[in-house]
């Protein structure tokens, strides 16, 4: 029978052994939690108060480790007693034949010799705190992960809820962390990064979320598939996604021999095409950064290649010329391209074509409107304006003699002071002007000096028939 007993309580430690490392828990923690809970269960049992935890003990064997017993010191005296810290000398000198009344002795008990109530709260709060402590080590560890890049197994659907397999803990990805379109089957190995890891009073283990859908996914997969954003060299300064349909990546480098957008795409296109199998064939746009916003804007609005770019920095907006052939390009699938752009540059975009641009620019309404939108250019020609009202009477009387560029019909305010502003004080001095002259001064671009120069020649040959 002592045989039977040994051979259970051995057992026992092993496999406490077996789960500390299934578990990844320190084992002397283990031990801990067992001691604490029997100590309480047994406190609770006979009625001792918190207070009298240095006169209980529990002990494990010193035969490495193969029995557990509980000790308590307790008073000898006179007589029965009910008191859980006392003993009667007949009892105690059936333990030790030489104590007397007044001494004390320690007396030992195996939790098996106690009661099956004992037995099983002891149980049931050692069950308890070593689920909160693995819970807690879980919950460190994956916390300290937040943000990296992962992956496991795909477990199954619960409604619109993935749940994944990442070894130790399950994962769940959400609806709108997934991208949609993408099926998976039990055993496919999904990547995703863990954007979230909190714990919730009701869940056994900590609750991890996963993310296929953010833009810091695709920032962690230009790191592992790109060298030069893993070293630092070309830094990711924003994302802008739409999942399944779009991406744009901004970038750019310190180094003036490394092309930012050229690493990223890699010798024919390799770097790149690994990212975009990954996403499921998602459209990715790399966007060199610029701190001036039309230039960004421009680049940002790839794959179309824009005629020109306005901005109005105190407003917000901005203008978009491009080909006519380009519109749908610039607009994207659902908007998503000048959505993505809009989002990227902080500025509401609107997209017109050639056409679209040169017809309302024949409305003296749309004009006005379109001056408008420029109001931060309008003021720097107020300015422009004032500056030359103060240049004095001498270069008033030098001037007098030329037509001044308010004479010719259509020409706005805005692209008077513009023209001002790049030298151009009259139609004698407009007159001396290519297009491609006019192009290059601050603000106009090539289809506003088109325009310039058309109404130019239409007023000439008003003043001639007049």
């Amino acid at each position: 029978m002592a045989t039977k007993q040994a051979t259970k309580e051995t057992g026992l430690f092993e496999a406490i052994q077996q789960f500390c490392q299934d578990k990844s828990l320190d084992k002397d923690l283990v031990y801990g939690v067992i001691r604490d809970s029997l100590l309480a269960a047994y406190r609770k049992k006979v009625g001792l108060e918190a207070e009298t935890d240095d006169r209980c003990q529990v002990e494990f064997g010193s035969d490495n480790k193969n029995e557990i017993i509980i000790s308590v010191l307790r008073d000898v005296v006179e007589g029965k007693t009910t008191n859980p810290l006392e003993i009667s000398l007949e009892d105690a000198v059936k333990i030790d034949p030489k104590i007397e009344v007044g001494n004390q002795i320690r007396v030992f008990e195996k939790p098996q010799d106690l009661s099956r109530v004992l037995s099983s709260q002891a149980k049931q709060m050692v069950f308890q705190r070593l689920r909160d402590m693995e819970k807690e080590l879980l919950y460190q560890e994956y916390k300290s992960k937040e943000g990296e890049l992962t992956h496991g197994y795909f477990q199954r659907w619960k409604k619109d809820i993935m749940s994944i397999d990442l070894g130790k803990v399950e994962g769940i990805m959400l609806k709108k962390d997934q991208n949609p379109g993408e099926k998976y089957r039990q055993g496919d190995r999904p990547k995703a990064i863990i954007s979230g890891v909190e714990l919730r009073p009701r869940e056994p283990m900590p609750v991890i979320t996963l993310s296929r859908a953010s833009g810091d996914f695709v920032k962690k997969l230009f790191e592992m598939e790109i060298p030069e954003v893993y070293d630092g060299i070309v830094e990711i300064r924003d994302v802008a996604r739409i999942p399944s349909y779009r991406t744009k990546v901004v970038v750019t480098t310190s180094k003036s021999d490394v092309d930012p957008v050229g690493a990223c795409v890699g010798m024919k296109g390799v770097r790149i095409q690994a990212i975009v199998r990954e996403l499921g064939n998602e459209r990715i746009d790399i966007v060199l950064h610029s701190d001036e916003p039309s230039v960004f804007i421009a680049n940002a609005i790839s794959p179309a290649k824009p005629v020109e770019v306005h901005v109005d920095r105190k407003r917000g907006d901005a203008l978009v010329i491009v080909p006519d052939e380009s519109l749908s390009l610039a607009i994207g699938i659902n908007g998503s391209n000048v959505k993505l752009v809009s989002q990227l540059s902080g500025f509401k975009i609107d997209i017109k074509t050639v056409s679209q641009y040169n017809q309302e620019l024949a409305s003296p309404e749309a004009r006005e409107k379109l001056d408008r939108l420029f109001n931060a250019q309008q003021e720097a020609m107020e300015e422009s304006e004032d500056n030359y009202n103060q240049s004095g009477q001498e270069e008033e009387e030098e001037d007098s003699g030329y037509t001044p560029l308010s004479e010719i019909p259509g020409l706005t305010p805005r692209i008077v002071g513009l023209l001002e502003a790049g030298g151009i004080k009259n139609v004698e001095t407009l007159l001396e002007f290519s297009q491609e002259e006019l192009s290059k001064i601050s603000g106009i671009g090539k289809t506003t000096a088109e325009q310039i120069l058309r109404l130019l020649r239409e007023s000439i040959e008003w003043v001639e028939e007049g």
